[in-house]
């Protein structure tokens, strides 16, 4: 160095370390690109991208693929299929074949009338330290009990027994029966059933309950709200407990998810009328505050000036000291 001081001096001075200060050296001089974005030669030029955007535009029914092929034909630019992808996928021209928005986690489309979906599932009650097994069918759209039973065992034939005698009180529907992969649910005689009785079958995500949550909340609501507060004495009385439950919750507990309506007015279709005539009276009720307001703030200049004609004794005194 000119000034005859040693690297290893001036880089302790400058407070930088050695490898920073020889890639300053190696690199004086030079343009500084290190970090810069350095063009390669078989990039596309603006033109040719303008040039395939444009005769995506004259033939938009063409994939890209084709369209690659079409452009070297008429000598309008020659690139690769790959290119032509990018050029269209970063313009937004790009649309999958036959795509469609996926409807994973979304449930099943809700019914929009009774009787459209029945909602099955098993679950199990503790009487006197012995487990029974409890089916329960559930009306999807009005969350109407349609029918439940209390067994000591559950097979693939008394699954059918309750679902006849739950068409038994609605002959003349033809639901969808929606329930998990239970090893009733899954047997060949169970399918034929189906079939025979003119319904349809869907079974839920396996090991994903939430796809059958109707029944699997009606049976959460059942435990805690009517088994698990008292004490089922023998079988006769759990079925005495629950009958009187499921008749409350069908016809007297509101219903949250149904706009907190009964089941049994969802069911035979008095919801609307219902709804409308909450509207109706807390409009009136409305009015009638509104109406009431009104004649508080009618009666209030009035008695203002039934006080100023007629002032207090201590007003009036004071009034008369006054000088003439």
């Amino acid at each position: 160095m000119k000034t005859e001081l040693s690297f290893k001096l001036f880089i302790a001075w400058l407070g930088i370390s050695a490898s920073k200060f020889y890639s300053w050296k190696e690199r004086y001089g030079k343009s500084n690109e290190h970090n810069g974005q350095v063009p390669r030669d078989f990039w596309l030029e603006e033109w040719e991208k303008a040039a395939i955007v444009d005769f995506h535009d004259k033939n938009p029914l063409e994939g890209y693929r084709r369209l690659t092929f079409m452009m070297l034909d008429n000598d309008i630019v020659a690139v690769s299929p790959s290119s032509v992808y990018r050029v269209l996928s970063s313009a937004g021209l790009l649309q999958r074949w036959g795509a469609k928005p996926s409807k994973k986690g979304t449930g099943f489309v809700q019914p929009l009338k009774p009787h459209e979906h029945w909602h099955i599932d098993i679950s199990h009650i503790n009487i006197c330290g012995t487990f029974y097994y409890l089916c329960s069918i559930l009306d999807g759209c009005s969350r109407y009990i349609v029918h439940w039973e209390i067994r000591e065992t559950m097979t693939e034939a008394e699954v059918e027994i309750i679902i006849q005698r739950g068409r038994e009180r609605f002959p003349d529907v033809a639901p969808r029966i929606i329930s998990d992969n239970g090893p009733q649910f899954i047997a060949k005689d169970f399918k034929e059933f189906i079939r025979i009785a003119g319904m349809k079958h869907v079974r839920t995500s396996p090991y994903y309950p939430q796809s059958n949550g109707k029944i699997e909340r009606w049976h959460k609501s059942l435990k805690t709200e009517c088994i698990r507060p008292g004490v089922l004495l023998s079988l006769e009385d759990a079925r005495k407990v629950i009958a009187g439950f499921v008749r409350h919750y069908n016809t007297v507990r509101l219903h949250s998810a149904i706009g907190y309506i009964t089941p049994e007015a969802m069911l035979e279709g008095r919801d609307k009328q219902i709804l409308k005539d909450r509207d109706s009276k807390l409009e009136n009720a409305r009015a009638a505050r509104k109406a009431k307001r009104r004649r508080r703030l009618s009666c209030t200049p009035v008695a203002n000036e039934i006080n100023l004609a007629r002032p207090s004794p201590t007003g009036a005194r004071k009034l008369a000291a006054l000088p003439n």
